[in-house]
């Protein structure tokens, strides 16, 4: 079954149930009419709006600033991180032109992309030399790769070294080898403040 046809069947369950409790109350079939118009109505409002959200990641992240302010920002020559709730830092980066949201860990010794990411910024992996790597969830192998650019802020870091791996899952990691890179690091409070090199 394709997915058109899958998702077809699941739109028209949608309607069907509520058409179906409209049907068993034994309304008049005007109202029933009306009524089913309005559920086809908030139907086709939510699936546009999922639509919106998917294709544009700037409602999503322009929501967030709104409510909870920039969690990431440049002042200076300095890319500052706000902590997540979750006690992490995440930044926002660009693999190749491509946005994902990291995790900041200084413990992960390489930068380690999710396969999707890797897909997405098109890097050549190399299966044939795989690494054993020791990560939160036991030992993982996984594959080198070399990022062309990867820019956090106003930093960019050139022809990286990276690991891939499909353990990851959706999970991005910023390594010490691209902190190391830097002029410093350091964390002021809920702060993550990276500073590059002087140029």
């Amino acid at each position: 079954m394709s997915n058109q046809t899958g998702n077809g069947i699941y739109y028209a369950l949608l309607l069907i149930l509520p058409l179906s409790a409209l049907f068993a109350r034994r309304m008049p079939l005007g109202r029933v009419a009306v009524m089913a118009l309005a559920w086809v109505g908030i139907i086709a409002t939510g699936l546009v709006t999922v639509a919106l959200v998917n294709r544009n990641a700037w409602l999503v992240s322009g929501a967030h600033e709104l409510f909870y302010g920039r969690d990431q920002s440049v002042a200076g020559n300095e890319t500052r991180i706000q902590m997540a709730e979750d006690g992490h830092f995440y930044a926002r980066a660009m693999i190749n032109g491509v946005e994902r949201r990291m995790l900041v860990d200084s413990g992960a010794t390489t930068t380690a992309l999710s396969d999707g990411t890797a897909a997405a910024a098109k890097l050549e992996v190399d299966t044939s030399l795989p690494e054993v790597i020791d990560t939160a969830n036991g030992m993982v192998k996984a594959y080198p790769a070399r990022v062309a650019t990867l820019r956090v802020g106003g930093i960019t870091a050139s022809d990286l070294g990276v690991v891939v791996a499909p353990e990851f899952g959706e999970t991005d990691v910023l390594g010490m080898n691209f902190l190391s890179k830097l002029k410093s690091w350091r964390v002021e409070g809920r702060m993550l403040v990276l500073t590059p090199q002087p140029t």
